[in-house]
């Protein structure tokens, strides 16, 4: 199969949205891990998964049972979807959790633990298609 300039760019962007979407989901998981543990930070994972699967189905596809959270699937996911869907995607479930956190923790608690790794966007949108 032979790939279009504009194809190789749009895959470059999914690849990125990608790769950024798992390195932002690790490290506020690695800010997290002292206070919620393991299970706890799976547990919202899992939630945040379907509940922000309910605007963004392919969220859904992303969703484990294991004790722990693993990024795998849910790259996978994404790169399945366009750029800007994978992007929406990830701005959603980013944007899930943090309210969840919220409810759980307390707005200033979270915001205490991720600190700058919040941000209501996802910064990983890929440049639009010309």
């Amino acid at each position: 199969m032979v790939l279009t300039d504009s194809n190789r760019v749009q895959d470059d962007g999914v690849q990125m949205v990608a790769d950024a979407a798992v390195a932002r989901w690790e490290s506020m998981v690695d800010a997290l891990m002292p206070v919620l543990g393991r299970r706890g930070i799976a547990a919202l994972y899992r939630r945040t998964l379907d509940v922000a699967g309910r605007t963004h189905p392919c969220l859904l596809l992303a969703r484990e049972s294991a004790e722990y959270v693993c990024f795998e699937p849910l790259h996978q996911v994404l790169l399945a979807q366009s750029a800007n869907q994978a992007a929406m995607a990830t701005d959603a479930s980013i944007q899930t959790f943090h309210e969840l956190l919220n409810s759980l923790i307390g707005i200033a608690l979270t915001q205490k633990l991720l600190g700058s790794l919040w941000s209501p966007t996802f910064s990983g949108s890929p440049v639009q298609n010309r």
